[in-house]
C-alpha cells in the first residue's frame, strides 16, 4: 500500500486478532490528544465491528456478525489486501462483477444475484451522479449471470433503448399494443377522465354496462359454436375488472339503449356526456395503442403478455417500456396495467418464469404522498414489493428521490447502492433503512464522486464504498453519452431541420404513425449495416447526429 492508503481514517477497514478469528471492524471515528511537551501524540479510534474470518489459509471463510470479542492486547492493523479478498471473496456461484473497492483498487467487489433479486434492490442517487449508468452496468451483468430471465424496464425518459443491443425488445406507443379492455375499472376511468376525478353520476353508469358489455361479447362467441345456448350477459358473472374482451361498439350501445328510456331530458345529459368522452378517447390518435380494433375485439390477452414479458423469449429476455411518447394523462394508467400484469402472471403461473421489474424514477409512481399520482399505481408496485418475491417477480426501484417514494416500498428492497445524494431528507430516508452497523458510511454520501456507490444489505459482504467498472461506450444510456453543447454540431441545424422535428411533434398528435407503414422506416444509424428493430422516440434526449439522421426526410 502507499503511504495515503496505510493512514488510518474514517471509513477504513481494520483487523482485530483475536486467539480464534480475525474481527473486521470499521473507523467511524478518530480523535487526537495533542501532547505539548514533545512531538508525540496519542490517536484514538471509534470502530463498529461488521464480521469475523474464521479459519486461515485457503480455509479462511468470512462470515457477518461477531461470535468473539475483542479482549485487551489483541493487536489490530489497517486490513490487509489478503483479508480484503476473503471477505469480498465470491461466496456462491451467481456473483457478478460490478466494481473495484475505493480502499483498494485491486479488489474486485461483487453482489450475489440470487440475493439482490429474491429480495429486491433499490438505486439512489441525485442527477449526473451515474445512476443510469450503474444501471445499465448492473442490468448487463445479471443478463450475463442469467440468460434466462426476464427484465422489464420502465424507461421513463427513453434513455436506455441501445444499452442492451439485441437482447432488448423496445417498446413505444407506435409499436405497442394494450387493449383498453386489459384496463380495470379505475384504470379505464383514470384514462377517460384524462387523470381527473371521474363523475359519480358516470362512474355508477359504467360500473353497470360494462360487466354486460363483456358478457355481450362472450354471448357473441358463444354463439358461433354450433349447439351451444345463449346466455344472458347479465348472468355470466364477470365483474367490471374481469379481464376479457369487450367491444366499444356494445358499451356505446349498452349506454345509448339506457339513456334512450329515460324520459327526464336532464338525467339524459349524464349518458350523453359519458358516450362523447368515450367516443373522445377512442378518436385521439394518441390512444391508438389502446383502442385499436376496439370495435372488432378478439381476445389477444395470451399474445399480449407474451410480447411484453418476452414468454417465449427468442433471444430477447428484456422488454424496454418507453414511456415518454405515452400521452401524459394516460402514463399512470399503463404503468398500473404492466404491473399489475406483472404481478398477476407471477401469481396465476406460480413464480414458473421468473421477472424482474425495474421501475424507474419510481417515486413518480409509488410517491409518499398519498394525495399525489395513481392509486392503483401505487398498490400495483407496493404488492410486488410485498409479495413478490413469493411469486418470482422480483422489484428493482431507481429513484433521484427516495423520501418522496412511499417509504413502505423502498423499505421492502434489502439491497440498496446509494450514490451521491445532496438534499438532507432523502439522506435521513437513506439512514433509516439502512440497518447495519455500518451506517456511519452514509456520512459519505453528500461527498460520492461519480460512479461512486455505498453498497448496502443482502447482495454484499459488508457495508462496501465502490465504485462502479467502465461502462461500454454502446451500453452507456443516451443521456449520458450524448448530451454535451458543442458548437460543431448545432452550426449545421437549419430550417429544414426545425421543420423535420415539428413535423414529427405534430405527428405524434395528429395521425397515427403505423412502423408497418413505408413511410416510417428509419434509416441505418452510423453504419450501413446497423439498424434498429423498434421505432425508438427519443423525445427528451439531445440533437445528436444519430438522431438529427432519424429526423431528417428526404427533400422533394
Amino acid at each position: 500500500m502507499t503511504p495515503s492508503e496505510m493512514r488510518g481514517t474514517v471509513g477504513r477497514f481494520v483487523s482485530i486478532r483475536c486467539a480464534s478469528s480475525t474481527i473486521i471492524a470499521m473507523i467511524t471515528e478518530v480523535s487526537a490528544e495533542n501532547m505539548h511537551a514533545s512531538d508525540m501524540y496519542i490517536a484514538s479510534a471509534s470502530v463498529d465491528l461488521l464480521g469475523e474470518i474464521l479459519g486461515s489459509g485457503d480455509q479462511a471463510k468470512f462470515q457477518r456478525g461477531v461470535t468473539n470479542y475483542p479482549t485487551i492486547d489483541d493487536i489490530v492493523d489497517l486490513i490487509s489486501t489478503h483479508d480484503l479478498r476473503t471477505v469480498y471473496a465470491p461466496s456462491g456461484s451467481e456473483q457478478i462483477n460490478v466494481g473495484t473497492l475505493q480502499q483498494d483498487k485491486t479488489v474486485t467487489a461483487y453482489v450475489d444475484v440470487e440475493e439482490m433479486l429474491s429480495k429486491h434492490f433499490a438505486v439512489l442517487g441525485s442527477t449526473g451522479v451515474g445512476k443510469s449508468t450503474g444501471v445499465s452496468l448492473l442490468l448487463n451483468e445479471i443478463l450475463k449471470s442469467r440468460p434466462h430471465l426476464r427484465i422489464f424496464l420502465l424507461d421513463v425518459h427513453n434513455e436506455y433503448g441501445r444499452c442492451f443491443g439485441d437482447k432488448s425488445l423496445v417498446l413505444n406507443p407506435r409499436n405497442l399494443k394494450l387493449p383498453f379492455w386489459l384496463f380495470n375499472f379505475e384504470e379505464i376511468v383514470d384514462v377517460l377522465f384524462a387523470g381527473r376525478p371521474g363523475v359519480p353520476e358516470e362512474l355508477e353508469i359504467l360500473s353497470e354496462v360494462i360487466p354486460i358489455a363483456k358478457g355481450v361479447y362472450t354471448q357473441y362467441q358463444n354463439a358461433d359454436r354450433i349447439g351451444l345456448k345463449r346466455i344472458d350477459p347479465k348472468t355470466i358473472g364477470y365483474t367490471v375488472d374481469t379481464p376479457v374482451p369487450y367491444r366499444l361498439v356494445d358499451l356505446i350501445s349498452l349506454i345509448d339503449e339506457r339513456m334512450g328510456k329515460l324520459e327526464n331530458r336532464s338525467s339524459r345529459i349524464q349518458y350523453h356526456k359519458l358516450i362523447s368522452r368515450i367516443e373522445a378517447v377512442k378518436n385521439d390518435p394518441r390512444y391508438a395503442f389502446m383502442f385499436d380494433n376496439a370495435n372488432v375485439g378478439g381476445d389477444t390477452m395470451a399474445e399480449v403478455i407474451s410480447h411484453l414479458f418476452r414468454l417465449p423469449a427468442n433471444g430477447k429476455p428484456m422488454t424496454i417500456m418507453q414511456l415518454a411518447g405515452f400521452p401524459a394523462e394516460v402514463v399512470d394508467s399503463v404503468v398500473s396495467v404492466l404491473c399489475r400484469m406483472a404481478f398477476d402472471f407471477g401469481l396465476w403461473s406460480d413464480g414458473a418464469s421468473p421477472l424482474l421489474f425495474v421501475c424507474e424514477e419510481a417515486h413518480r409512481y409509488a410517491s409518499a404522498d398519498r394525495n399525489i399520482g395513481f392509486g392503483p399505481t401505487r398498490k400495483a408496485v407496493s404488492r410486488i414489493a410485498k409479495e413478490g418475491r413469493k411469486y418470482g417477480v422480483y422489484l428493482g426501484l431507481v429513484t433521484q428521490r427516495p423520501a418522496e417514494l412511499d417509504a413502505t416500498i423502498i423499505s421492502q428492497c434489502n439491497t440498496l447502492f446509494a450514490m451521491r445524494l445532496a438534499n438532507e431528507r432523502d439522506q435521513a430516508l437513506l439512514r433509516s433503512a439502512v440497518s447495519d452497523a455500518a451506517a456511519n458510511l452514509l456520512s459519505f454520501v453528500p461527498s460520492l464522486g461519480t460512479r461512486e456507490v455505498l453498497a448496502f444489505g443482502e447482495g454484499v459482504a459488508l457495508p462496501t464504498r465502490l465504485r462502479f467498472k467502465e461502462v461500454p461506450p454502446h451500453q452507456l444510456p443516451r443521456s449520458e453519452a450524448t448530451i454535451a453543447t458543442v458548437p460543431s454540431v448545432a452550426a449545421g441545424h437549419d430550417m429544414q431541420f426545425v421543420s423535420a422535428v415539428l413535423e414529427r411533434w405534430r405527428g405524434a398528435t395528429s395521425h397515427r404513425d403505423v412502423p408497418n407503414d413505408p413511410g416510417f422506416i428509419e434509416r441505418p444509424l452510423a453504419t450501413p449495416s446497423r439498424t434498429v428493430e423498434a421505432p425508438m422516440l427519443q423525445p427528451s434526449l439531445g440533437l445528436d447526429p444519430d438522431r438529427f439522421s432519424l429526423l431528417k426526410k428526404p427533400l422533394r
